[in-house]
């Protein structure tokens, strides 16, 4: 349920509201904007007498919400939520360019590429230290190890780092890390998000291989509902029928998500196709479809790659993607 009060409504009379609601078993979430304040009711609002709490003179109107999402809903804070990590910031109008190599491999080489990708305008670094992989024989990361690496190549650059969490018990190690990242295998491992709801830390959240629009948003409200509202989701490509790409690239679930939910959300063309060659056009196609932001796969020895080369650019190619980028986003702003 959602209570919209009116502009002139007090604080104090506000929070007695808030109170008596809270008195029947209800969570509250509250959402101030410029002209109304909407409070968000989370819980088993059955009993709730929709007519009694509408006759109050400080309630402007009361709506039902049918979704099984709830602090993710805009409908409950109809205002961008835009995340703020080190100087950038992402949703609200905020666009970020994310970008790194799929696995951390040495020193050299994730400073090297952390350097360039920070000229070529990316502002936040990704990089896996711990890698989920189909098999159990391919490069697993370097764990701990590559998290010290990648905090080097933070203190070497600036750029803040993101990188993927793969259990509960390696949480402690994640203590340092501006975003932590829930990979597509773990969208709903809810344990694991019910934890990350605990921190006031961003936390990226990618789509699963076969998950809906609102079966990811069900997870991110796993974190919210802990108390965590810093929420980026992440589009990176569903499973389908279709062989010749790594996923298929479902760009509809950006505007659709802008709908239904309040949260940023970036696309992740890399891992959607799997070819570097794809990368461009579906990171163009990204920008163009409102997307607040991309997260590109960049190594300076593809070829050679520990992990996932083959949807790798160069930093040279980065360089050349970041312009479009930037000239597709003012063509549709204009």
């Amino acid at each position: 349920m959602v209570v919209i009060l009116k502009p002139t409504t007090s604080e104090e009379r506000k929070n007695q509201l808030i109170d008596w609601f809270r008195a029947q078993n209800l969570g509250v979430h509250v959402s101030v904007g410029e002209y109304h304040t909407i409070l968000g009711l989370i819980g088993d609002t059955r009993s709730l007498d929709i007519d009694l709490v509408s006759s109050l003179d400080i309630v402007e109107s009361v709506k039902r919400v049918t979704d099984p999402f709830k602090c993710c809903n805009r409908k409950f804070h109809p205002d961008d939520t835009v995340i703020t990590v080190g100087d950038a910031k992402i949703g609200g109008g905020n666009f970020c360019l994310i970008a790194g190599p799929c696995s951390v491999e040495s020193e050299e080489q994730i400073v090297a590429v952390a350097t360039e990708v920070k000229k070529a305008g990316a502002k936040i670094l990704r990089g896996g230290a711990f890698k989920p992989r189909t098999s159990p024989y391919a490069f697993q990361g370097l764990k701990a190890n590559g998290l010290e690496l990648l905090k080097l190549a933070r203190k070497e650059t600036g750029l803040p780092i993101v990188t993927e969490i793969m259990s509960v018990s390696t949480l402690d190690l994640f203590e340092d890390v501006d975003i932590i990242q829930v990979g597509a295998r773990n969208m709903q491992n809810f344990d694991l998000l019910q934890e990350l709801g605990k921190l006031n830390k961003p936390v990226l959240l990618k789509r699963g291989l076969a998950n809906t629009m609102t079966e990811l948003l069900m997870s991110a409200e796993y974190i919210m509902a802990s108390g965590n509202e810093q929420v980026i989701l992440c589009e990176r490509g569903i499973r389908t029928y279709e062989t010749l790409t790594r996923n298929t690239l479902d760009l509809s679930a950006v505007p659709m998500l802008h709908e239904l939910s309040h949260l940023p959300v970036i696309v992740d063309p890399s891992h959607a196709t799997g070819i570097a060659r794809l990368v461009e056009p579906m990171a163009l196609a990204g920008a163009a479809c409102g997307a607040d932001g991309l997260m590109i796969e960049v190594h300076n020895d593809p070829i050679h790659a520990l992990c996932d080369g083959a949807q790798s650019l160069t930093p040279e190619q980065f360089l050349h993607l970041s312009r479009k980028v930037a000239a597709v986003r003012q063509a549709v702003q204009a």
